[in-house]
């Protein structure tokens, strides 16, 4: 099924990338792997298959307006509401953005395709790349991801470690962690062992911060996640060990036009609160929630709570 609607969004306020252009060129929920803690919830195309979802024309051609109309743009990022990894001209778009922009490209993927050469073939004219492995051993791989049959734990850590060996730009490697999974010291000491072999620029440590896909899924403290930190620091001597902070700021301006469309368009990729859209689209927050209440009343946007927290979703 072909992807339809704006694929190009933003810019918002990344948490790691400052204000990013989002690109998205697979349609919802299509991916490699069904995560228990995903934020759009449960995988409904789960697959292997690399095809041209959308021409890249469109997108570009989108990309090129986004350019057009100014303003500050840190990153522009391949991510969104499935695995930007999946669309086979994922390559040819990088480099038509590289002939259009100084704007460095980043690409954030679960990495569970990099075993393709000639896919690692393609991500090389990106600047950045951010590849997941969340898991040391095959058994907590299968229970945390819930990979496409045909994937395997040694395919995948086999072909990010590929990809990092050759790839000319950045890798930071991203390691989630759900609490009473994959937070054990035996795994944690699986997981930095893998990523002394595979030797990223830095790792990058997160947690369930948004509604999971499985209520299970349960973030750890601040506290568990500086002593994860700790223990993955101490056995990767040389690379650095980040935990991705958890909120983000920017100024907020004065209300813009179409708030309505920009905070579906926000929705659309991930569950958000309302100081999230705020500092993510720089809409002053009293406007938000004034247009957050309106859409709840019509039933174009319902509430979730996590931990405490109303987090407004995508029906």
């Amino acid at each position: 099924m072909a992807k339809k609607g704006r694929m190009v969004f933003g810019p918002v306020l990344s948490r790691r990338l400052g204000l990013s252009l989002g690109v998205d060129v697979v349609p919802f929920k299509t991916c490699p792997l069904d995560c228990v803690y995903c934020q759009l919830g449960r995988t409904t195309d789960r697959t292997l298959r690399r095809k041209k979802y959308v021409p890249p024309e469109e997108i570009l051609s989108q990309i090129r307006g986004a350019l057009k109309r100014g303003g500050r743009i840190d990153w522009i990022t391949f991510s969104g509401s499935g695995e930007p990894t999946l669309h086979s001209e994922i390559g040819k778009m990088i480099r038509a953005i590289k002939m259009m922009t100084d704007i460095p490209v980043a690409v954030l993927t679960s990495g569970a395709l990099l075993h393709d050469a000639s896919l690692r073939n393609a991500l090389g004219a990106a600047d950045l790349v951010i590849p997941d492995l969340d898991a040391g051993s095959a058994s907590v791989f299968r229970t945390l991801n819930r990979p496409h049959p045909s994937l395997t734990f040694r395919k995948v850590v086999s072909g990010i470690k590929d990809f990092v060996s050759h790839f000319p730009g950045r890798v930071w490697l991203e390691v989630v962690l759900v609490k009473g999974v994959n937070d054990t010291p035996a795994e944690l000491g699986r997981i930095s062992a893998l990523a002394a072999k595979i030797r990223p620029a830095r790792v990058q440590l997160n947690t369930v911060v948004r509604p999971p896909g499985e209520a299970w899924a349960q973030p750890l403290t601040p506290r568990e996640m500086r002593r994860a930190r700790s223990s993955m620091a101490k056995a990767l001597r040389g690379i650095p060990v980040d935990v991705i902070s958890q909120s983000a700021s920017v100024h907020a301006q004065s209300p813009a036009e179409n708030s309505e469309e920009r905070i579906l368009s926000w929705l659309q990729r991930r569950p958000a609160t309302v100081r999230d859209l705020s500092t993510g689209t720089g809409v002053r927050r009293s406007d938000i929630a004034r247009r957050i209440a309106r859409l709840v009343e019509t039933g174009r946007v319902r509430e979730k709570i996590f931990r405490g927290a109303t987090y407004y979703a995508l029906p």
